[in-house]
């Protein structure tokens, strides 16, 4: 869905082009077919597509090869591109000082990043309006990476998409599509069970459907499990949210912590 959009945004498709897939990756597709990425290749192939525009060679090879001196640095990267011409993956532009992407070549971080910034701007086309796998698996970029540069993109990323499956859901209940607003609000959840803005997206989902009973048992659910990771209690705010909504008058109780867990 992420890629039919970026499509129709461009006014192009997908034949005679690259991509690098980072979900589930790293790996190339070219004209749709697949091609491996050499194991010597793959951090550099990541760093230079999450960054997207030119970068100096010695600050990859440095950063990717932080290990021994810079001769040997540079080494390492000469060998990396060596094996990508090898494997036939031409997607790299290269000069003395420098490597970038080729014109054209397109990155599922980015397909994302553009798919979730329309819609936390209230700019989505229609093709936008529905949880994609690419959109969860972008909750888990590059697991098990721990370079430092890949931590920070991981969480950047995720909390972008966050984002934008809170506001998914909105929208979604904007339209009218309640179903599909649990299930975007479901999915952040899923990614941060302790996440109040997703949990509150999916109370106003049920709210919203007259679903009073579906809204509170998720509230108390939320409550319950906040009290036992964190020994806290939702906010005020969302807790009067939920009953005022439902018409009631009520209040819900706003349980802290026993006295007893309280360090002193």
């Amino acid at each position: 869905m992420v890629q039919q959009c970026a499509e129709h945004t461009a006014g192009t498709d997908s034949r005679g082009r690259s991509s690098i897939h980072l979900f589930g990756g790293p790996y190339v597709t070219v004209d749709g077919a697949r091609k491996q990425v050499p194991e010597g290749s793959k951090r550099l192939l990541a760093f230079v597509a999450l960054r997207r525009g030119r970068v100096e060679r010695r600050h990859a090879a440095g950063t990717l090869w932080p290990v021994g001196d810079d001769g040997r640095a540079a080494g390492n990267l000469r060998s990396a591109l060596w094996r990508l011409r090898g494997a036939d993956i031409e997607i790299m532009q290269c000069d003395k000082w420098s490597l970038r992407l080729a014109d054209g070549v397109a990155v599922d971080v980015q397909l994302v990043t553009e798919w979730a910034d329309r819609v936390i701007s209230d700019r989505a086309l229609d093709c936008d309006l529905a949880v994609s796998p690419s959109q969860l698996d972008a909750l888990d970029l590059l697991p098990g990476w721990y370079d430092d540069w890949a931590i920070l993109e991981r969480e950047r990323l995720r909390q972008r998409v966050l984002h934008a499956l809170e506001a998914l859901s909105r929208r979604l209940v904007e339209l009218g599509r309640y179903a599909d607003a649990v299930e975007a609000a479901i999915a952040a959840i899923a990614a941060e069970p302790l996440r109040e803005s997703a949990q509150r997206a999916l109370i106003e989902a049920h709210l919203s459907e007259g679903n009073w009973v579906e809204a509170h048992r998720g509230f108390v659910h939320y409550r319950d499990l906040l009290r036992r990771e964190l020994g806290v209690s939702p906010s005020t705010e969302l807790a009067n949210y939920v009953y005022r909504s439902a018409g009631t008058g009520r209040q819900l109780p706003v349980h802290r912590a026993p006295t007893s867990a309280v360090a002193t």
